[in-house]
């Protein structure tokens, strides 16, 4: 399927995991505004980087391991204005941090993603789709791992997992060199529970200059109507073209 969004179009068509609320949840909560340096992990059609190119001036790195993704990824990038600051690499986040540390390059101050997240069960018969789900193609600690040698000392990592997801990460999240220092648990409406969490990580070396403090808050999407509430159009208003 093909999204228009305010200042820019994404063809998704191919992708394993199109466009999606989650997406453009995560694109527009991540606190970007002092970002210089970006990586997106997973990038996908490249929804996160060009919201994050639209949001701020950084230099934005998107790492996408499978070929229609990356095509279609390279495609939107080429036609966006936005096409100087975005560099599409065509590898594992495995590969990527092996080889972007080897080169001696800086590490991101702001890293992106909307991991993979189902792990075990029945998978999707359309092999695109149950890649981008499922942590057979990317665990919860290997994507820590490289989250932790490429984020700078002072960085800070944006991601979203479903309910489900989230104790299993957390128990990663533990035994890492990371932690969790902003949650924002989201819900579809104001009479349902949280299904979806946005979080941000950072080096456990910078507990203590945050007095060990984790933030929360909540977001809810629709009013009882079904129409977006105020917080939710506050998020969107810069990439929905209705609002």
């Amino acid at each position: 399927m093909a999204f228009t969004f305010k200042q820019f179009h994404i063809d998704d068509h191919g992708c394993g995991m199109p466009v999606s609320t989650d997406g453009v949840l995560l694109g527009a909560w991540a606190p970007l505004s002092k970002a210089k340096n970006v990586l997106d992990i997973g990038a996908g059609s490249g929804l996160l980087s060009l919201m994050a190119a639209q949001r701020s001036e950084a230099l934005i790195t998107a790492v996408e391991l499978d070929d229609t993704a990356f095509h279609a990824c390279n495609k939107n990038f080429i036609a966006s204005k936005w096409q100087s600051r975005l560099n599409l690499v065509h590898a594992s986040v495995q590969e990527f941090c092996n080889e972007h540390r080897a080169g001696n390059n800086a590490q991101f101050d702001h890293i992106i993603c909307n991991p993979p997240y189902f792990k075990g069960g029945t998978q999707s018969s359309n092999r695109l789709r149950a890649q981008a789900r499922h942590t057979d193609s990317l665990t919860f600690h290997a994507l820590l791992e490289a989250i932790t040698k490429l984020l700078a000392v002072t960085g800070t990592a944006s991601l979203i997992l479903p309910n489900q997801s989230m104790a299993p990460f957390i128990e990663e999240i533990e035994k890492s060199e990371l932690w969790m220092n902003r949650l924002t648990d989201i819900s579809d409406s104001r009479l349902k529970a949280a299904h979806r969490h946005l979080f941000t990580l950072k080096h456990k070396a910078t507990k203590l200059a945050e007095n060990n403090t984790v933030l929360t808050d909540n977001l809810c999407i629709k009013e009882s109507d079904t129409s977006y509430t105020p917080e939710m159009i506050a998020l969107i208003t810069g990439f929905y073209l209705k609002y």
